[in-house]
């Protein structure tokens, strides 16, 4: 019973992750090419697996996590942050976000780069 119950829990929250959480797992990517459905399936799943190791392993990711809330909002940062800044390391990012006045973001080009706040 115990076993059966883990695992039910394990699945569903795995899955209200994938669909809830800023993965959009329900989304129907294909469009009815099963093909391409199970490609995108696959890698967001690798997607998936890769964050789940990082929130393992990354300490600072996890303090961005819990400074942030939610994943969409982590997503939401980062992505921002990568469409404005090239980035040294993903270290370098996390501690911006972290602690934006000690350390600011890279010179891109020679030119600085000022975040409003």
């Amino acid at each position: 019973m115990r076993v059966g119950r883990s695992r039910w829990r394990i699945e569903n929250e795995t899955f209200n992750t994938l669909k809830n959480q800023g993965y959009n797992f329900g989304h129907n990517y294909g469009h009815g090419n099963n093909n391409l459905c199970s490609v995108l399936t696959m890698l967001m799943l690798l997607a998936f697996l890769i964050d789940q190791v990082q929130n393992l392993c990354d300490g600072l990711r996890k303090k961005v996590r819990e400074k942030l809330g939610p994943w969409y909002a982590v997503f939401e940062k980062t992505r921002g942050l990568f469409q404005m800044i090239v980035w040294d390391s993903w270290q370098q990012m996390y501690e911006l976000i972290l602690e934006p006045e000690t350390h600011p973001p890279p010179n891109w080009f020679g030119m600085e780069i000022v975040i409003k706040r």
